[in-house]
């Protein structure tokens, strides 16, 4: 069975965001984190994300800057399988991802159960916490 990963940046408080929605709090990293994420982003994973993540990420990681600034994650980013979990998109045009309009918890399943690499949640703290309520483990 395929393993389901959370990678967030949480503040110690539980935020993933200020009172604004901003983030920029969670990207101010050195070459130790560059070189994790980095590994990490290497193509053997598949990515799961809600809408609102799905939304920043496909608007940065396919652009100029993205490929400039951190081209390893970048094509990574651009070549994983991803899967957008959405009830409004009507369609997801980023390289190499699924949109999934069913129940979220029953999707997941699914997933879990077929072949394939290990999945990985990145930001998307509405499915965590809907995955939460309705997971034991």
């Amino acid at each position: 069975m395929r393993k389901l990963i959370v990678f967030n940046m949480v503040s110690l408080d539980g935020f993933f965001v200020d009172a604004a929605g901003d983030m920029s709090w969670a990207h101010k990293h050195d070459d130790e984190w560059n070189s994790f994420v980095g590994g990490n982003a290497s193509g053997n994973g598949m990515l799961l994300f809600g809408r609102v993540t799905y939304d920043m990420m496909a608007s940065y990681w396919p652009s100029p800057m993205a490929l400039q600034n951190s081209p390893v994650v970048a094509k990574g980013m651009n070549e994983m399988p991803k899967i957008v979990f959405s009830r409004t998109l009507d369609k997801a045009s980023w390289n190499n991802t699924t949109l999934l309009k069913g129940d979220l918890a029953a999707e997941v399943k699914k997933l879990k159960a077929a072949p394939g690499p290990d999945m990985v949640i990145l930001g998307s703290g509405q499915i965590v916490s809907q995955l939460a309520q309705k997971f034991d483990r």
